[in-house]
């Protein structure tokens, strides 16, 4: 039996990778700095999903915008020597990729993490193996949901938007699977955001983890 779809995109934070300490101690580093009370957990997971200048910018927030330039290395140069702290795939993660590459499904991570940064703990952690790239911020002059980016993504992998799937964990990947004209986002609630604000905004699909989705990616049926 022919797999459902022939290529599907991943998000990285949240979908396949549970980085998010590594990401809340980054972010309360920068804010330790500049002698600014530490951010709590749910702010940092509420700000991330959009790009680092973004997160910072809210979790720095309104009242320091000033600081965000400066900030920026602040973050990057901490992120650098600890990032692989912590670094976890969630449950389901090896397997799923590894049944959709013997299906004959190309795999590849589209992310707003950092590009290196995201390349470096995907390597890391044994990935490489199962996908056909890593595409992240400052690859390109874009970031999810711009369509222009997922074009840049299908065009490296020489895949349509008529048989690739998106499979991430927020309404940026959501949407960047809507502007982008591709099936749909298959969404999981292991990141920063709930089944009913995922469903509200338009996933076609929502899980509690990815050990759930191997059925519907594969063949279209619950799993």
């Amino acid at each position: 039996m022919s797999p459902r779809f022939r290529t599907v995109l991943f998000d990285l934070d949240g979908t396949l990778l549970d980085h998010f300490s590594a990401i809340h101690r980054a972010h309360t580093h920068v804010r330790r700095h500049y002698g600014l009370p530490d951010a709590t957990r749910e702010e940092v997971l509420r700000a991330i999903g959009g790009g680092l200048p973004e997160a910072l910018k809210k979790t720095l927030g309104p009242t320091h915008d000033h600081l965000l330039e400066e900030a920026l290395p602040v973050y990057r140069a901490y992120w650098d020597a600890t990032m692989l702290d912590d670094a976890v795939l969630f449950p389901g993660a090896i397997n799923l990729l590894a049944e959709l590459q013997a299906a004959g499904v190309v795999c590849a991570v589209f992310t707003n993490k950092h590009g290196p940064s995201a390349r470096r703990v995907c390597s890391h952690l044994g990935l490489d193996p199962l996908l056909a790239g890593v595409f992240g911020a400052t690859d390109t002059p874009w970031l999810k949901p711009q369509p222009e980016f997922t074009a840049h993504v299908l065009r490296a992998l020489s895949a349509e938007e008529a048989s690739t799937a998106l499979v991430g964990d927020s309404p940026w990947d959501v949407d960047a699977a809507r502007l982008g004209k591709l099936i749909g986002c298959f969404a999981v609630t292991t990141g920063t955001h709930s089944a009913g604000e995922l469903h509200a905004h338009g996933a076609v699909f929502v899980a509690p983890g990815l050990s759930n989705l191997k059925g519907e990616l594969l063949t279209g049926t619950h799993s």
